[in-house]
């Protein structure tokens, strides 16, 4: 992945309605049922700040084209080799 294209941003340097925005919006792209957890998009933030905090999850920023997303570390490793293969060409 290249290492001036993307940073790592630590969740805890994000204002509270900023991180609580981000999350709400990974919910709704990953497509998670709201009701699972009985307390709707709340519950799902409140168990995501756990990810966070366990390292499961993390927040990327893209400087080139200055969109900032929750990944998965999964999605994180997949999307560093999508963008190699893509440099290559």
């Amino acid at each position: 992945m290249s290492g001036d294209r993307f940073i790592e941003v630590p969740y805890r340097m994000l204002p509270g309605e900023t991180l609580d925005a981000l999350l709400e919006a990974f919910v709704t792209r990953q497509g998670y049922d709201t009701t699972d957890t009985g307390e709707g998009m709340r519950g799902w933030v409140a168990e995501l700040k756990r990810q966070l905090e366990r390292g499961e999850l993390l927040i990327a920023h893209d400087l080139r084209t200055e969109t900032t997303e929750v990944m998965t570390l999964a999605q994180w490793r997949a999307f560093g080799r999508d963008l190699a293969d893509d440099e290559e060409g």
